[in-house]
Formats: structure tokens, sequence, C-alpha cells
């Protein structure tokens, strides 16, 4: 199967820094026209978004799409509730994981694929303090080697 065009429109950095991610699910998303519009200029932002499930479906609450800069009337709410495109049975598997072992979904990338708007969502536990201690200071370990090899070559 073909993966087709991807292009990547936000990244939700603080999630894996925040997050042990231990399952990645692609879901499509509800939209209204303006908020399409507004993804392609890249106006979203993930700061205290989440997804979570209720009656069998999933809502993402709290993901910012800016209302759209050319529209006069009809622009939608920017922190309005979006319903996200699952199987059932994806679904059921996820509900019997969040209510048995404390995990929570939580959005990690936006994009388009083949035209059609991808929201990647991550079955996540939290880190306690000193996990994000210790994965910023792999990341800067990480960060100084590079720097090193790049002056070696």
């Amino acid at each position: 199967m073909s993966e087709g065009f991807i292009k990547t429109i936000a990244t939700n950095k603080k999630a894996r820094r925040d997050y042990h991610i231990d399952d990645e699910y692609e879901t499509g998303i509800v939209l209204k026209g303006t908020e399409v519009k507004s993804l392609r200029e890249g106006r979203v932002s993930f700061q205290d978004a989440y997804a979570d499930i209720k009656r069998e479906e999933v809502f993402l609450r709290n993901l910012h799409i800016s209302p759209y800069s050319h529209t006069h009337y009809d622009n939608h709410e920017a922190l309005r509730t979006r319903k996200l495109l699952m199987h059932k049975r994806e679904i059921l598997k996820l509900t019997t994981k969040i209510k048995e072992r404390g995990y929570t979904l939580v959005p990690l990338k936006i994009y388009f694929k083949n035209s059609k708007v991808k929201v990647q969502i991550g079955l996540a536990k939290g880190k306690k303090l000193y996990d994000k201690r210790e994965t910023i200071k792999q990341k800067d370990i990480k960060r100084d080697m590079d720097r090193e090899r790049k002056k070696q070559s």
C-alpha cells in the first residue's frame, strides 16, 4: 500500500517530552472549510490539547486552530471540540487501555495525507519529573556528540 503525499502541518513537541508514547494511531478529523484553510496557513497550536472518548466516539479537545483571516462571516470557533474518525474496534481497544492502566490520548502530529487532514494520536502515560530530566540529559549528550562529529569532519 503506498503512503501517498504527506505534508506535516504541526508537531506536538511537548508530547514526547512529557509522556511515554506506547502506541500511535492515525485518525481522520471532522473540520469546517475555514479550519482547513487555516491549517494550510499553519495556524494551529497543540497547547493543552488532548483526546477523549465519549459514547464510543473520540473527540479532540482544546486544539487551537486560529480563525481564517480572509473570512468576514461564518468563521469557526478556535477551540471547538472536533470529532476524530477511527474504527470501532480501535476505539474499544483504546477504551479498555485507558480505563485499566491510566493512559491518556495525546495528539502528536497533524498533517495532510493525499489532501485529507489526518491527526496522529498517541496512547501515552505521563512521565515523572526525573524521567523528563533524563530525556533532556540524553538530548543534550546527543547534541554535543553531533557537534563534535561535525568539528572533526
